[in-house]
């Protein structure tokens, strides 16, 4: 497959003045799009610093000053012609659960060879690909992924062996570069793994690394880093074949913009990705969210998202969302995590999260705890189903994943099962 070029992607985002980190920000539809809306602010004082919805040219950010009140300013905005949405930007958080020890197979270091990379043997014979029967699903139906996976997340580490065949051009919205979303950028160091024993590098991971290394990563700052190339490795674990696209809308201390989030999703519509992973949530509903992802499905792009690791019953969006597969996390026994987030209005099915091991910076491998994890096995199912035919879109893709083991209401469809849902469209044909 053809990659796209740096280039391309610069035509629909480009454009973007980076806004002062105190003002105030608001997500603002305009329809009439970019001119109308900075004549608006040229009267009320504010600053349109880019778009958020790529070619479509009708969703903004518009920030201003903090000495401003922002719910005051949010009812004016929404009083003036031509505006027909406003909502307050939201500054959200990517994070893991808490950590146990680390799981024997992160030592299990010997290399063999998965899909033409090497990679240790640990992270292919872990038991979560048994409990999913991936093993079984790849060979029986010769099924190891097809389209573009986007994962918008902290980044990637672009170098990292295991992933580089398969990346594609991505975007960094922290920095708004094009064609890159290394998480290498932030730090300044690049430690070197030994591969000798795994070290605990934050609250929420374990990684092979050098102690000095882990010392080093374990700091407030990087509490998040790591996240998203781990996210990614598990998706290749599941589809290693599909491609992955990765969009950068997270720090390394995992804070991000409810706005980069909306810029990932209609970047990656537009940018050809045919499924979207997002191991993250948040506690209050956003319009805007909600029409991205709507956006998002009518473009047959299938979205997967995690449920949350608050261990309660509750609402948390996306994966609330109708038109998003929620996922919670299930221990090695098949039983609900005691972190994760349940409800049968949240979740459409589950799978294994609890040291679960993958990819990690410095070309290295670690273990992570969270729903973060168990969704990327959801949207490397929904790759694998690409491989099956192309015409998959969200709803046969929920259909076949219904296709599940059934634990208890509290987790949907179940626990993810992979031979299920690969088997099931074979048996009567996708939407």
């Amino acid at each position: 497959m053809k990659l796209r070029t740096p280039w391309v992607l610069l035509v629909f985002f480009g454009l973007w003045s980076s806004p002062a980190a105190a003002d105030n920000r608001f997500i603002v539809r305009a329809p009439s799009g970019l001119l109308p809306l900075q004549q608006v602010c040229l009267v009320l004082g504010c600053s349109v610093s880019g778009g958020l919805d790529g070619s479509l040219g009708r969703l903004f950010l518009v920030t201003t000053p903090d000495l401003i009140d922002p719910n005051a300013f949010l009812q004016t905005l929404r009083s003036q012609p031509g505006i027909t949405h406003v909502e307050l930007d939201a500054l959200l958080r990517v994070m893991q659960a808490t950590a146990a020890a680390p799981p024997s197979g992160l030592s299990d270091n010997s290399p063999v060879n998965y899909f033409g990379v090497t990679v240790i043997h640990g992270y292919i014979s872990q038991p979560a690909i048994t409990i999913v029967h991936l093993p079984d699903t790849q060979t029986t139906f010769n099924v190891s992924g097809a389209g573009t996976v986007a994962v918008i997340d902290t980044g990637v580490d672009p170098t990292h062996p295991v992933l580089q065949s398969v990346l594609v051009p991505g975007y960094d919205f922290t920095r708004n570069i094009a064609g890159s979303a290394s998480e290498l950028l932030d730090v300044n160091q690049s430690p070197n793994g030994s591969g000798a024993s795994p070290a605990m590098v934050n609250q929420s991971s374990a990684a092979i690394l050098d102690p000095a290394s882990a010392t080093y990563l374990g700091q407030p700052q990087y509490q998040a880093f790591g996240h998203g190339t781990m996210v990614s490795g598990i998706v290749h674990l599941v589809a290693p074949t599909a491609q992955i696209m990765p969009l950068k809308a997270f720090k390394a201390d995992g804070t991000g913009y409810l706005s980069d989030i909306l810029r990932a999703i209609y970047f990656a519509v537009q940018n050809g990705a045919r499924v979207i992973n997002m191991s993250f949530s948040f506690s209050t509903y956003s319009h805007e969210a909600a029409s991205a992802i709507k956006f998002a499905t009518r473009h047959q792009v299938i979205c997967v998202a995690s449920a949350g690791n608050d261990g309660r019953e509750e609402i948390v969006y996306p994966a609330s969302l109708s038109n998003v597969m929620g996922v919670a996390s299930t221990t090695n026994n098949d039983t609900l995590s005691t972190f994760s987030n349940y409800g049968e209005d949240l979740v459409w099915v589950a799978a294994p999260g609890e040291g679960i091991i993958t990819t990690y910076p410095f070309r290295t491998f670690g273990a992570g705890w969270g729903t973060s994890f168990s969704a990327p096995f959801v949207s490397g199912a929904a790759a694998l189903l690409l491989s099956v035919s192309p015409s998959f879109n969200e709803s046969s893709a929920e259909r076949s994943l219904a296709h599940a083991v059934w634990i208890s209401p509290d987790l949907g469809n179940g626990r993810v099962d992979l031979y299920q849902a690969v088997s099931a469209p074979r048996r009567s044909d996708p939407d």
